[in-house]
């Protein structure tokens, strides 16, 4: 009797979780290995201005019937795997790409802090740098809050060296987290990605305006960049230029896409 009959067995609603989680691994890993990994872009612009700062490269996979499946689908499920590991030096890949094919674009990159010592993304970086050396200036790199915490001494040496080398950090999805304050003067991020749940609504919402007012206080005072996350509507895009958030990112300034403008006869495709 192999483990999901057993689990069946002693309870049903265990038994179709891991059938659940099974078949995300197994059409994650599909994609993966075929090659059906891609990036889709989604503008971040400075508050009150309508041109893109940068653009962050969100990881997309495409499954066997051509649908197009966003990373908060499979990411928890990949997060601690290979598979995490993997698609995070692919989306390095193709964010280098990206970079060499539009000198003027500044491109964000996911990263798991589990991935700053693999080998494969490693390498990547090693040999987009190698024919390329300014991408660096151009790259920015993203880490989770939840993710740095979890090894932040790793990181923060890791932080280091590539700052050397001219690659920006920001710390994503902040205040997510329980223990944000504690390492936040240790990682020496240059942007800071103020998490979407304090930024949906805050127009109507008094203690999360508190709450971004705090935050961007600290990043003031670090010398940090702030960018507010999740911003869907023009009077959330107000409010937070007015509470002193330097850049937006959400629906209300633009869609992720994998068929971003400055391609060649582009036709949006929002995903």
């Amino acid at each position: 009797m192999d483990r999901r009959t057993e689990s069946a067995t002693a309870d049903p609603l265990e038994y179709a979780v891991a059938e659940r989680d099974s078949k995300v691994l197994d059409m994650v890993e599909s994609a993966v290995d075929a090659g059906r990994v891609m990036l889709a872009f989604q503008p971040v612009v400075m508050a009150g201005r309508d041109e893109p700062v940068f653009y962050e490269g969100l990881a997309r996979i495409m499954d066997t019937t051509g649908r197009i499946i966003p990373a908060r689908e499979f990411i928890l499920d990949v997060e601690e795997t290979e598979l995490g590991r993997r698609i995070d030096a692919i989306s390095l890949e193709l964010g280098l790409q990206a970079l060499r094919e539009r000198p003027s674009l500044r491109l964000a990159v996911n990263l798991s802090a589990r991935s700053v010592e693999y080998p494969l993304w490693l390498a990547a970086l090693e040999q987009g740098l190698a024919s390329d050396p300014t991408l660096a200036e151009r790259l920015i790199l993203e880490i989770t809050e939840s993710s740095a915490i979890t090894v932040p001494r790793l990181v923060s040496r890791f932080i280091d060296r590539l700052q050397a080398m001219g690659i920006c950090f920001a710390i994503d999805d902040f205040g997510s987290g329980y223990t944000s304050m504690r390492y936040l003067k240790d990682f020496c991020f240059d942007i800071l990605k103020i998490d979407g749940e304090f930024c949906h609504g805050v127009a109507d919402k008094p203690d999360n305006q508190a709450l971004v007012r705090a935050i961007v206080s600290i990043a003031q005072h670090f010398d940090m960049v702030t960018v507010a996350e999740g911003v869907e509507a023009a009077q959330d895009a107000r409010a937070l230029m007015e509470m002193g958030v330097d850049c937006l990112q959400g629906y209300y300034l633009g869609a992720p896409t994998v068929r971003p403008a400055w391609q060649s006869c582009a036709r949006d495709i929002v995903v």
